[in-house]
């Protein structure tokens, strides 16, 4: 494998990973009957239209059918991405919600 082809694996990683942590972030919001579009224009209000989310939304399922994503992982996972002002939304909901 090239450094070109490399390079490409790991973008297309970093990519991958990234959907999976809007997928739990939105899945998270469900299963605590927030709304995702709403935290995240919290965080981020100059990113109304994020397709990332959208698709993420799509592949949500009801609360109930859903297993449970515990807050410290929420937080976890938007650590590791450096998604520091989307973790700090959700943590004043978790302060919210105990």
């Amino acid at each position: 494998m090239n450094q070109k082809d490399a390079q490409e694996r790991i973008i297309q990683t970093y990519q991958r990973d990234e959907k999976m942590m809007i997928l739990i972030f939105a899945q998270w919001c469900i299963n605590h009957d927030l709304a995702p579009k709403e935290l995240y224009l919290k965080a981020y209000p100059n990113q109304a239209a994020n397709q990332a989310l959208q698709e993420a939304m799509d592949l949500t399922v009801p609360k109930e059918e859903a297993g449970e994503i515990a807050d410290e992982t929420m937080l976890g996972v938007l650590s590791m991405f450096g998604n520091d002002d989307l973790a700090f939304v959700v943590t004043e909901e978790i302060r919210k919600l105990k």
